[in-house]
C-alpha cells in the first residue's frame, strides 16, 4: 500500500472513532443544503432524493450487485459520482448495468477464484453476500491493504431468540454448536444466523475499526421475488374479505430496498463504521393467537413478515434502529413501498402464482371458521377472545 494510502487510513481512524463515539447522540445530516431531508425523513417518515452528486467522489467495490440489494446500490452510486467497480460470477444478470459507468470483474468466490481483485485499491468494499466467514477472511485477505472501509450487509437473526421487542446491537448473538467447524459448513439451514454473527466477527477481527455491520429485517418492494412481502400488496388489492391483522399491538417493520441501499451508499460516503440494526420503522402489526394455529396458519409463511410476540423471536419484528436513525438511515411510508410494489408485480411477473402467503382455500376456511366462531360466541362475548384477529373486507 502507497503512503498516501497510509496516510488515508490514519485520517480513517481518526475520523471513525470520532462517529462511532457520537452515534448515540447525533443525528448526521443525509444531505446538505437543498438535497438535505426534513427532520420527519431523519425519523424514518419520509424518504429522501433519490439522487445529487456527491462532494467526495469514491471508489467502491460491490462483492456481489446482481440480487435484490445490489441493482439500487450500484445505480445510486454512479448517480453519485462515484466509480464502482463489481465483482461476482456475472451468471445471474449479465446485462445488470448495460449503460453505466460500472467495471465488472468476473470471479467465483465459491471456488476460492479473487484474482481479478488482486493488486487493486478501493476506498471502501460493500458484501453483499456472504452466509459463511470463509468467504469474508478469503476476500479481506485480497483486500485488507487494499480499501479504507468494510461494509458486511448482515441479518437481525444473528441475534439469540428474542421475547422481548426493542433489542439493540448490544444484544447477544448466536454461536454455531461447538462441534461445527465454520471452516468445514456445507448447509445453512437452521446455522444462518450463527454463520452471518461469525462473518461480522471475521471481518473485525481483519480490519478492526474500519467495519461498518449492517443488520437488515425482511427487505421488501419492487424486484424482491420472495413474495414475503407482496402477499399483502396484492392481496387487498383483489378486493374481498382479507384475513389480516386486526390489532396495532403485535410490531412488524420491513424496509424497503432502495431505502437500505440509499443507507449503505451513505455508510460509506460518511466513512461511519460499527454496528446497526436496518429494518425500517415499526409499523402497526398483528394479534394473532390460538385461533390461527387451530387452522394451521402460521406466522411468516402464512402471514407473511408477522412473528407472534408471544414466542421466540417474539422480539425481531421490533428491533431497535435507534444507531441507525442517527446515521442517516431514512424511511419512505410503508403505502409507498406497498404501491410500488404491486405496480412492479402487475408490469413484471405476469400473474404467476405467489411462493408466500396463504392459498385462497385456506384463507377462505379460516374465515368460515372465523365466522362460525363468532356467530356461537355468547351474547356481549368475543370470538377468538384473545387473538384479535379479524377478516378485513
Amino acid at each position: 500500500m502507497t503512503h498516501h494510502r497510509r496516510d488515508s487510513r490514519r485520517r480513517f481512524l481518526i475520523q471513525s472513532g470520532t462517529l462511532a463515539a457520537t452515534f448515540a447522540a447525533t443525528r448526521l445530516a443525509f444531505g446538505q443544503g437543498a438535497n438535505a431531508p426534513s427532520q420527519a425523513g431523519a425519523a424514518g417518515g419520509v424518504a429522501g432524493p433519490d439522487h445529487g452528486k456527491t462532494a467526495r467522489p469514491l471508489k467502491i467495490l460491490v462483492l456481489g450487485g446482481t440480487g435484490l440489494i445490489g441493482p439500487y446500490l450500484v445505480k445510486r452510486a454512479v448517480a453519485r459520482g462515484h466509480q464502482v467497480t463489481t465483482f461476482n460470477r456475472n451468471k445471474r444478470d449479465p446485462n445488470a448495468f448495460v449503460g453505466l459507468s460500472v467495471e465488472k470483474l468476473v470471479g467465483d468466490r465459491a471456488l476460492g477464484d479473487l484474482k481479478a481483485l488482486e493488486g487493486r485499491d478501493w476506498d471502501a468494499v460493500i458484501d453483499l453476500w456472504p452466509s459463511y466467514p470463509k468467504y469474508v477472511r478469503q476476500a479481506l485477505d485480497v483486500l485488507v491493504d487494499h480499501c479504507d472501509q468494510y461494509l458486511f450487509v448482515s441479518t437481525i437473526l444473528v441475534y439469540e431468540p428474542m421475547d422481548k421487542p426493542q433489542a439493540d446491537e448490544n444484544a447477544p448473538v448466536l454461536k454455531l454448536p461447538e462441534n461445527l467447524d465454520p471452516e468445514k459448513v456445507t448447509q445453512i439451514g437452521a446455522q444462518y444466523g450463527a454463520l452471518k454473527a461469525l462473518c461480522e466477527q471475521k471481518a473485525e477481527e481483519m480490519m478492526p475499526g474500519q467495519v461498518t455491520i449492517v443488520r437488515p429485517g425482511l427487505i421488501v418492494g419492487p424486484e424482491d421475488d420472495s413474495d414475503r412481502f407482496t402477499y399483502w400488496p396484492l392481496r387487498i388489492a383483489e378486493g374481498g374479505e382479507v384475513l389480516a391483522p386486526g390489532t396495532p399491538d403485535d410490531p412488524m417493520h420491513v424496509i424497503d430496498v432502495r431505502d437500505l441501499a440509499a443507507f449503505l451508499l451513505l455508510c460509506v460516503e460518511e466513512s461511519k463504521v460499527g454496528v446497526m440494526n436496518a429494518t425500517g420503522p415499526v409499523s402497526g402489526g398483528m394479534r394473532l393467537g390460538e385461533f390461527l394455529d387451530e387452522q394451521k396458519i402460521a406466522p411468516w409463511s402464512d402471514l407473511p413478515g408477522w412473528m407472534s410476540p408471544r414466542r421466540p423471536y417474539g422480539g425481531i419484528g421490533a428491533v431497535s434502529i435507534e444507531r441507525a436513525l442517527a446515521a442517516g438511515l431514512i424511511c419512505r411510508p410503508l403505502v409507498e413501498t406497498a404501491r410500488d410494489t404491486l405496480a412492479w408485480f402487475k408490469a413484471t411477473q405476469k400473474g404467476r402464482a405467489l411462493s408466500g402467503g396463504l392459498s385462497r382455500e385456506k384463507e377462505k376456511a379460516a374465515l368460515a371458521a372465523w365466522h362460525a366462531r363468532a356467530k356461537a360466541a355468547p351474547a356481549g362475548g368475543a370470538a377468538g377472545s384473545g387473538s384479535g384477529a379479524k377478516p378485513r373486507s
